[in-house]
């Protein structure tokens, strides 16, 4: 599994299927970038109070970004992590905030 870093304010995210990509109308577009990551019943309660904030100061590195950004989309394959052992696919999308 090929995994890219990505820091969400101070925490670090291993995450897979990472693209930059624009949203916004002709003249004020804004630079976004789309990855997934997955998330363990230990980090959910962590992980989702980090994500209910909206707004992030986003690192990645291998591309240059490196903005406050907002999220843009956000979908997971499971709602409920309390499950020992459970582990959900997360999938993020951040645009730049203007």
């Amino acid at each position: 599994m090929n995994t890219n870093p990505v820091w969400i304010d101070d925490r670090r995210f291993e995450v897979m299927n990472l693209r930059e990509f624009t949203v916004g109308a002709p003249g004020q577009e804004r630079r976004a970038v789309a990855f997934d990551f997955k998330v363990t019943h230990d980090d959910y309660h962590d992980v989702t109070t980090l994500l209910y904030r909206g707004t992030f100061r986003v690192r990645v590195p291998q591309i240059g970004f490196e903005q406050v950004a907002d999220i843009h989309n956000y979908s997971t394959s499971l709602d409920n992590l309390y499950d020992q052992g459970a582990v959900g696919d997360y999938h993020l999308e951040l645009a730049e905030r203007r």
